[in-house]
């Protein structure tokens, strides 16, 4: 691959990063933990252990604490360290850890260093923080922050992230960057951003409930993917990924029946309020009694009536995979 071989700040070089990616992805979905808070907002690091722990125990192919769903544009340096650091522990090489970063690149430097000393394997470069740019600058964005760590690099395009097949190419020659994560879901776009990329650059699907695409993005190579629904009912991401790589005995059925009768009406349900994709997921997490907490501004708990709603389409999920609230 030509990649840089040196030893990381999480103590792993890179190609065996690469390596473990590449064989968890193939293995079982990607995790994205939430972040646990108190009732009065503050860090509840107990309640993220526990949560934390009974995600890796599921067998995910990677664990990304501190990214969207674990709202990191939420968190200040100090609660990062606490999630990255339990994270790390509570995965114990088990998985490989993938810190989440973000803003203008001086900040997500600063986050950068705080992972490396943590022990986290990789990061996960958010898309920056609220201005447009043109391509150069989207280059010299992930240029800046690899050149001031040793940890590898997963380039995240969504919002006004966009890259070029041109800009893949550049960014695929910086030596810690190992791969793309696309949350835009324009398939013509990835499809000519796959065939730029050099042979083991790595491809995640980053869209929201991106259970939803799956098989249209493994259609242009991209079967890896993202499950925000893993990090509440792992039994049903587990039984989708499952029925997904044909592991079950259905002919795909199982896999339609879920799509049908959960995932559709969960993304209906999320798209009823800005910032569902988050705060959904934390509360169905509540539901099941997982130590996850409130969501913090300026993202809000779900309604009344919305939270009935979820309740009443978690048992129907779980109910499909044989598993109970």
């Amino acid at each position: 691959m030509g990649r840089c071989s040196e030893v990381s700040g999480g103590g792993t070089d890179t190609d065996t990063v690469v390596r473990r990616l590449r064989s968890g992805m193939a293995g079982g979905v990607l995790s994205f933990p939430l972040t646990s808070f108190h009732d009065d907002g503050s860090l509840d690091p107990e309640g993220f252990r526990a949560h934390v722990a009974a995600q890796i125990a599921t067998a995910p192919g990677a664990v990304f604490p501190a990214c969207g769903t674990g709202e990191f544009f939420s968190l200040d340096e100090d609660e990062y360290r606490q999630v990255v650091t339990t994270t790390v522990a509570e995965a114990a090489g088990r998985v490989p850890v993938v810190a989440g970063i973000g803003y203008g690149w001086a900040q997500a430097v600063r986050f950068a260093r705080i992972a490396e000393e943590a022990g986290a394997d990789a990061l996960l470069v958010l898309p920056h923080y609220l201005v447009a740019a043109p391509q150069q600058g989207l280059v010299a964005q992930l240029e800046q922050i690899a050149a001031r760590t040793r940890l590898p690099l997963i380039a995240y395009q969504r919002g006004q992230v966009a890259f070029t097949a041109d800009s893949l190419r550049r960014i695929a020659r910086i030596p810690n960057v190992i791969g793309l994560k696309d949350g835009h879901s324009d398939l013509d776009r990835l499809q000519r951003l796959t065939l730029a990329a050099p042979e083991g650059f790595l491809f995640f699907n980053g869209a929201s409930t991106a259970e939803i695409q799956a098989r249209a993005y493994a259609t242009v190579g991209v079967p890896a993917y993202s499950s925000a629904v893993h990090a509440f009912a792992p039994e049903i991401a587990n039984a989708f990924f499952g029925a997904l790589q044909g592991g079950d005995d259905s002919d795909g059925k199982d896999a339609l029946r879920l799509l049908r009768d959960f995932y559709v009406p969960l993304v209906e349900l999320r798209d009823r309020v800005p910032g569902y994709a988050v705060s959904l997921v934390k509360a169905a997490a509540r539901l099941r009694g997982r130590p996850v907490g409130p969501v913090r501004a300026p993202l809000t708990d779900p309604s009344a009536a919305d939270l009935a709603d979820l309740k009443t389409l978690l048992a129907t999920g779980l109910d499909l995979v044989g598993a109970a609230l």
